[in-house]
């Protein structure tokens, strides 16, 4: 999607079925309602059932905020901005995150929605059960609140002024991926990994 072509009012029909158009928005409260009761009870597993100390939980707890923050970029760069010639694939990415570059003002398409969210998290969290073994019950709810403060930022990075003067480095990253290239300036949460990588906008 090129800069010319963004729509600052509206939003993208992205089904027929106006059953299915609905299931593709939502507000923020009502994610952050579906996964702190998740959180809470994964930490509480951890310490009462799955062997961790509080220390030891909360250690591996933010090790988990921070694995999203690239998790974050990597998905950003590499799938939701994924270049192919083919319809279908280009479809479901326009699906996932083209509509939101057309119309970035789009308020209600700023969280994943409840139905397709709730699938992604459980495929994630069932790799991590594999990979970590019962350090997944103490990593997975870092990793779900990485998430849900990512999307709190990307909410109002598009839809208010930065509250602080210290947020505007992020505002600035991210408009300008909107605005200006979208081959730069993938960190929504934090622009560490645009440093790191190279793609941070400079000047």
């Amino acid at each position: 999607m090129q800069p010319d072509k963004i729509k600052n009012k509206g939003q993208a029909r992205l089904f027929e079925n106006q059953y299915l158009e609905m299931l593709t928005k939502t507000h923020p409260l009502v994610i952050w309602g579906m996964y702190l009761p998740v959180i809470g009870y994964l930490l509480y597993y951890s310490v009462a059932q799955a062997g961790w100390g509080i220390a030891q939980a909360a250690g591996i707890f933010f090790l988990g905020v921070s694995g999203w923050t690239l998790f974050e970029y990597i998905m950003h760069r590499f799938v939701f901005h994924f270049v192919t010639e083919r319809p279908r694939l280009r479809r479901i990415i326009y699906t996932l995150h083209g509509n939101h570059h057309e119309y970035p003002r789009d308020k209600q398409r700023l969280f994943m929605p409840p139905v397709p969210s709730l699938i992604i998290a459980s495929a994630i969290f069932g790799v991590m059960r594999l990979v970590l073994g019962v350090a997944a019950f103490p990593f997975f709810p870092g990793f779900m609140l990485g998430y849900l403060l990512y999307g709190t930022i990307h909410y109002a990075i598009h839809a208010w002024r930065p509250p602080f003067p210290w947020a505007k480095p992020l505002w600035r990253n991210h408009h300008l991926h909107h605005y200006k290239s979208e081959e730069r300036g993938f960190g929504v949460s934090t622009s560490l990994w645009d440093r790191v990588f190279g793609t941070f906008f400079k000047g």
